[in-house]
């Protein structure tokens, strides 16, 4: 099986309970064991206030991306090609955006603005 990769707003629409595809994909992923998390989600998902010590536990437990050599700036080239390109590239979406190009897994997303990394190698599952 294939790893593939949960953004934030995926995983928090999941633990929230959220109906939709990209969340019955985070729970697929989790059950299959393929589920892998880029660094910055993780520091997304800590930073929200409350954070219960299950969810410290999930994230500790769901392996997680590696960032490659010179990763910092494929990052910065990245997002300026994108903005170059007219469109929005947050800081946040542009670091997970590279880890999964870099490690070459599709990203399950609800985040609209993951679509502006598509021409530039990401790979979205839903």
């Amino acid at each position: 099986m294939s790893a593939v990769a949960i953004d934030s707003s995926s995983f928090i629409g999941y633990l929230n309970g959220r109906p939709g595809v990209d969340t019955t994909a985070v729970k697929t992923a989790l059950a299959e064991g393929t589920a892998v998390l880029p660094p910055m989600v993780i520091t997304e998902v800590l930073s929200l206030p409350g954070v219960s010590d299950e969810v410290i536990r999930l994230l500790g437990v769901v392996p997680r991306l590696a960032l490659l050599p010179d990763y910092w700036e494929r990052a910065g080239q990245l997002r300026g090609a994108v903005i170059a390109d007219g469109r929005r590239a947050r800081v946040a979406d542009t670091l997970i955006a590279q880890c999964c190009v870099d490690s070459d897994v599709p990203l399950i997303t609800a985040d609209a603005d993951f679509r502006h990394f598509v021409s530039r190698g990401l790979r979205l599952v839903v």
